[in-house]
């Protein structure tokens, strides 16, 4: 099995900390180690390095050959065009390397609590796609609230009993639902979120682009033939429609299986997210200098020795950078992409 590492995305959910030359994957939380690094130190214990590909921009690459010396097998994308066509390049290269392997995708920005129980599952998920070459495998977590940024997985047909664990085969998968949908869903014990881990044969993958995404198919095959030729690489990439992996394949495909699994995983993907996970104090996070008087529920983060005080403020996060303050209510982090969206309208690149 080849582990990739996605290391490539924008972050924009996590500004003002996560900018366009500093994505998320190199931000640190509670310890020393990037989240690059912390994801790269969990699957070196089952993983050689030989096995651990990244899949990342080229504009990035500085930063995390900087924070992954000592990994050699990369995936450059000289512009982003979204996870699908991330994957497929990456899948071509490994292709290219050893035609029998297997593939776990690795997101380089989540958080997993559990590591030993994340790789007992991972080894699992190795021998179901073994014995189903012929399938992409996804692993499903326990929905916790209604979230609108997650995929939702229903399954609730046994294909298969390992030991204690169940593979299940999907009956729908639904990227990204509006809210009242995302309610039901959660209410219904045969929904799993998607954490973006997804287990497949390399060839059989490249299989699923030519029924579900023929145009991408038309371009990796060309990208096939000149694949040791960077320059060449790159104006092809160029050439693909930007879209994710989720919308473009697990939407459309009808034979995925699944593992519910329980190793406590988060998608460092929003302020909420990081407040759930990083430990409260006086009923608050508050990595950084921070008096409270009166106020909980908040996420209070800081990249500056800046003291930060707060006087009966509820269920906000406060994040604070050398340039740039951002203040909102904790059940509207989602809208965070939004900011970003008007900072590039108004021209506002240094911000980005």
């Amino acid at each position: 099995m080849k582990a990739l590492i996605l290391a490539g995305g924008g972050g924009t959910r996590l500004w003002p900390v996560s900018r366009k030359n500093k994505p998320k994957q190199i931000m640190t939380l509670d310890d020393d180690l990037s989240l690059l690094q912390t994801t790269y130190k969990r699957i070196s214990n089952h993983f050689k390095d030989d096995d651990i590909w990244v899949a990342t921009a080229s504009n990035q690459e500085e930063t995390v050959r900087e924070h992954l010396p000592s990994i050699k097998n990369y995936s450059f994308e000289p512009v982003m065009k979204n996870t699908a066509p991330a994957i497929g390049l990456a899948t071509l290269r490994i292709l290219n390397t050893d035609q029998d392997s297997v593939i776990v995708t690795v997101n380089s920005d989540h958080y997993i609590k559990d590591a030993k129980e994340y790789l007992r599952i991972l080894n699992l998920a190795d021998r179901v796609i073994k014995d189903n070459p012929d399938k992409i495998l996804l692993l499903g977590m326990k929905t916790e609230y209604p979230e609108t940024g997650y995929g939702y997985i229903n399954a609730t047909h046994e294909k298969e009993i390992i030991g204690e664990d169940k593979v299940l085969a999907v009956e729908s998968f639904k990227e990204k639902p509006d809210l009242k949908t995302a309610k039901r869903y959660h209410k219904d014990l045969d929904y799993y979120w998607n954490p973006g881990i997804f287990i497949f044969k390399a060839s059989y993958l490249i299989s699923l682009f030519l029924k579900y995404l023929p145009k991408h198919y038309d371009i990796l095959m060309q990208i096939k033939e000149v694949i040791s030729d960077e320059k060449k690489v790159a104006k092809l990439f160029s050439k693909f429609e930007a879209i994710s992996f989720d919308y473009g394949i697990l939407e459309k495909d009808t034979k995925l299986l699944v593992i519910p699994a329980s190793f406590g995983w988060s998608d460092i993907g929003s302020w909420r997210a990081i407040y759930d996970i990083l430990d409260k104090g006086e009923a608050n996070v508050a990595p950084g200098n921070h008096i409270n008087i009166d106020s909980r529920g908040n996420l209070i983060y800081s990249t500056t020795d800046k003291l930060i005080s707060t006087i009966g403020i509820d269920n906000s996060i406060i994040i604070n950078t050398d340039d740039a303050l951002l203040v909102a209510k904790k059940d509207r982090v989602q809208e965070v992409k939004q900011i970003v969206e008007k900072l590039k309208k108004m021209g506002l690149e240094k911000y980005l």
